[in-house]
């Protein structure tokens, strides 16, 4: 089992002190979330969260995750970084394999290219792009991004992009995964088709096993069955010893923990030093166990 680390919507300067102790007490990745703006009205609901709302995210600081991480890079020297998840059809699917391909060099492979759709009708309107059919776009941005990552020449023609055969200089020695974020049936099965992982982002344990059951079936039907997978899963069950064996019992292979409640309206109320303390006792009573 690995050991993730989620703190966002934070002081920017907190970052590289937290980063660094997390590496120092042994978890292995740091989640890096994705945020475009904050508009002045809306109508759309967030679904990970019990009541929908958006208020949570109101004067929260996001640092965009390509700027981000190779600056927490330049810092550390093993821990991973793993967005959750940006906002991919929004973004020119060539764009974000040279951004990709980029964070992937610098960082010495220690990226994990979380995405998703966005539940953000605002999101799509800000940037002009279509809301209908986003999921047949992220689709195809995943193919672009993926083909694109062999240092080869390739070109895709499809609904939404053409793009003639071009190639990107450098890539990483091995490809980043693409790991998709969702609930609905479409994202675990895009998860499924096109991706190296699944980002689980919270709820029962029932829950958690009907959806990846789903991804196991359609790996299954799309011949994938044996490659590499990762799930990245949220789950009260990664706070104890046993929790952590019946989820690694049931394939989670990433845990993603945080120690307060990020869907508070306001400021984070939490100082670096009670950030800092949180984390070590996780690792001291948890990590170190499986170890």
């Amino acid at each position: 089992m690995r050991f993730s680390l989620a703190e966002s919507m934070i002081d920017p300067a907190m970052y590289a002190p937290l980063v660094q102790a997390a590496e120092a007490a042994g978890y292995d990745s740091f989640i890096v979330p994705d945020s475009i703006c904050y508009p002045e009205e809306a109508d759309s609901r967030y679904p990970y969260n019990a009541d929908g709302s958006r208020e949570f995210l109101e004067d929260k600081p996001f640092i965009e995750p390509f700027s981000l991480i190779p600056a927490l890079a330049a810092v550390t020297e093993r821990i991973r970084f793993t967005t959750f998840v940006v906002k991919l059809p929004i973004r020119h699917p060539v764009i974000v394999a040279k951004q990709v391909t980029s964070v992937g060099v610098i960082t010495g492979g220690r990226f994990g290219f979380g995405v998703g759709t966005s539940p953000w009708q605002e999101d799509y309107a800000v940037t002009g792009t279509p809301w209908a059919r986003r999921g047949a776009r992220m689709d195809e941005c995943m193919q672009i991004i993926n083909g694109l990552q062999s240092g080869e020449y390739f070109g895709f023609e499809g609904e939404f992009y053409d793009v003639a055969p071009i190639k990107l200089c450098p890539v990483p020695a091995e490809p980043v995964p693409l790991l998709v974020g969702g609930h609905s049936k479409m994202a675990l099965e895009r998860a499924a088709r096109l991706g190296a992982g699944w980002m689980h982002g919270g709820g029962d344990a029932e829950e958690l096993a009907r959806m990846m059951a789903v991804i196991d079936e359609s790996r299954a039907e799309h011949g994938r069955a044996d490659e590499p997978f990762e799930v990245h899963a949220i789950s009260i069950d990664a706070y104890a010893p046993e929790g952590i064996e019946r989820l690694e019992a049931a394939g989670v292979t990433d845990v993603i923990v945080g120690f307060r409640d990020a869907y508070q309206p306001g400021p984070d109320p939490q100082t670096l030093d009670e950030k800092l303390t949180a984390m070590q006792w996780y690792a001291d009573e948890i990590i170190a166990k499986f170890r």
